[in-house]
Parts: structure tokens; C-alpha cells; sequence
């Protein structure tokens, strides 16, 4: 258990909180069973706030519900998987070039910050690399000052995580390790230096290699048709 759950406003937002967490961070794995009872015995709420925090998750596509309320964690799906990486490579590129135009002076100092802790993920990585991952992305995506693009690809964020973890089953070797690494700091030039066609080229390039198009291929689907299977 993360926190207790009285530092919530309700124990649903507490259940929420804590199994879309568990979810998003595989230790609940795609296609586990979710013991409605169980769960609220370890969590230390009662079922009736539980099934409230159930609904929310499904509602996000995070869980599925039979008509007898027992809850399993959505599969990882081809169509899923396409459907993140085709959004992605159209709006990661457009936040970027907004970034490269309207990134303010206390913008560049963060992004120039966060990215020092940024590495590129191992097989198993820890909170803390996660974490800088995603919270350099988001610095150059706040910079776009779009609230709009902000929020969206804030919510894709956590949808895609699940599919970066698939990504990373199969080793990646140390060039295309140091490749990821380029391409963060080429981000970062591009934005710093006003050049927003650069910035959107970076990221272009940074989505078509990245964990997402890996798990993509992974699952046997090739972007840019409909539901084409890869030989």
C-alpha cells in the first residue's frame, strides 16, 4: 500500500489511485484477475468504494467489468498499441514545434535541468528512471503552452507506459541506448534555439524508434494501415 487512505478525499480516489498505479507500474499485469474482495482486504477499504474506483478505470480503459462486476486488467492490444503510436507521431512533433516557439527563459532552465537525469530505460527500470523520463517529456510539452495538447498527451502518457514496459522485453543494444540519448539532447538544442521544424523532426524520429513502436511491432502490427499484420 502507497499511502493510507485517509489522505484522500474519498477511499475510492484512494483505490483509484492505488490500482491504476499498480497497473500503469506492471505489478498488476495485463490480463490479472482482480479479486474484488481480496483487493479490498489488502487495500483496507470495503468493496462498495472499490467497485466505484473499478468503474473509473474501465471508463480509462485500464480494466474490463463482466456483468458479474469481476474486474481484469485490459489486455496490452494490437489496435491499442497502433492507435497511441499513429496519435503520438501527429501530436508529440506539434507540442514540440509549439515548445521550440513559445518556450519561455524559466521553460529552457527546466528542460535543461530535467534532462541531466534522463537515461535510457534498461530492461527492468526503476520509479525514479520512469519518472525523469516522463518528467522531461512533460517539461517540453508544457512549453508548448497549448492546455488543450498538455492534457491529451498527458492522458496518452500513461495509457503508452504500459506498452514502453513491453517495449523493454526485448534488449535494446547500447548504440540505439546512446541513440535515445541523442535524440533528448537534440530535442533540447532544437527547442532552446528557437528551431521549431527541428524540434518536430527530433521527436518524429524519437516516436518511430521508441518503446511504443517496439511494443507495436512486438504485437505484430505495422502503423500507417488498417490493422496490417506483420510476416
Amino acid at each position: 500500500m502507497s499511502e493510507p487512505a485517509m489522505v484522500y478525499a474519498t477511499k475510492s480516489d484512494f483505490a483509484y489511485t492505488r490500482i491504476r498505479e499498480g497497473i500503469l507500474s506492471g505489478e498488476f499485469e495485463p490480463g490479472t484477475v482482480l479479486q474484488q474482495a481480496t483487493l479490498a482486504r489488502t487495500i483496507g477499504i470495503s468493496t462498495t468504494p472499490l467497485r466505484e474506483a473499478l468503474r473509473r478505470l474501465k471508463s480509462e480503459g485500464l480494466v474490463e467489468l463482466d456483468a458479474h462486476r469481476d474486474a481484469r486488467v485490459a489486455p496490452l492490444t494490437a489496435e491499442e498499441a497502433r492507435d497511441l503510436l499513429e496519435i503520438r507521431l501527429s501530436l508529440d512533433p506539434l507540442a514540440a514545434a509549439l515548445a521550440a516557439q513559445r518556450r519561455t527563459k524559466d521553460d529552457i532552465r527546466r528542460i535543461r535541468e530535467l534532462v541531466k537525469d534522463v537515461k535510457p530505460l534498461l530492461s527492468n527500470p526503476t520509479t525514479r528512471d520512469l519518472g525523469a523520463h516522463r518528467a522531461f517529456h512533460q517539461a517540453v510539452i508544457e512549453a508548448s503552452h497549448n492546455d488543450l495538447l498538455i492534457a491529451t498527451l498527458g492522458g496518452l502518457w500513461d495509457k503508452a507506459d504500459r506498452y514502453r514496459r513491453l517495449g523493454l522485453e526485448a534488449v535494446r543494444t547500447q548504440e540505439e541506448r546512446d541513440q535515445k540519448d541523442h535524440e533528448h539532447h537534440e530535442l533540447v538544442d532544437a527547442v532552446v534555439r528557437g528551431d521549431s521544424d527541428g524540434a518536430a523532426e527530433v521527436m518524429r524520429q524519437h516516436i518511430h524508434t521508441s518503446l511504443g513502436a517496439r511494443a507495436a511491432t512486438h504485437l505484430g502490427v505495422e502503423p500507417g494501415h488498417p490493422l496490417k499484420r506483420l510476416p
